[in-house]
């Protein structure tokens, strides 16, 4: 059997350090983002050291998780409205222009997060994706990332 690969997995090396969602970040969170039907889908236990308060998790951690995946989304569904696959080049990749998160209800720690993702609009330049995250079936937090393809001053010569 094949398992699949996730859209972080696509990123060239270069551009694989984010501390969310690198591959070669060996500290990093390490965040995998698939799609699941026309939305996006992503996992995440958070560790006991990404807390705020005993039993629960710290808000910053939660925004990376809603912008890593955003992101992650917003490449692949760029690649996938240009009718192609990840790994043709050049290759879709974001970088984020705004995030908003919205905290609906306290991120109980020691229990595996989903977020979900939905593309709001695809430009050309610029995706906008919903994601919702969730802890055991309730909405913990609702933010939108608007993702801008990779300026090429950050990409390395």
């Amino acid at each position: 059997m094949v398992e699949e690969k996730s859209f972080q997995d696509y990123y060239p090396p270069d551009l694989s350090h984010c501390y969310g969602c690198g591959n070669l970040n060996e500290m990093g969170l390490h965040i995998k983002s698939y799609w699941d039907g026309e939305e996006s889908v992503a996992y995440l236990t958070p560790e006991p050291y990404h807390i705020a308060t005993p039993g629960f998790v710290y808000g910053g951690l939660i925004a990376s998780f809603i912008d890593c995946h955003g992101v992650g989304t917003a490449a692949a569904a760029m690649s996938r409205s240009e009718g192609r696959t990840m790994d043709k080049e050049p290759r879709a990749r974001f970088v984020t222009a705004s995030l908003k998160v919205d905290y609906i209800n306290p991120t109980p720690l020691g229990v595996r997060l989903m977020a979900r993702g939905k593309v709001k609009e695809i430009g050309k330049r610029k995706v906008s994706v919903l994601v919702e995250v969730l802890a055991k079936g309730s909405i913990c937090a609702r933010g939108e990332v608007i993702a801008v393809r990779i300026p090429e001053s950050m990409k390395q010569r």
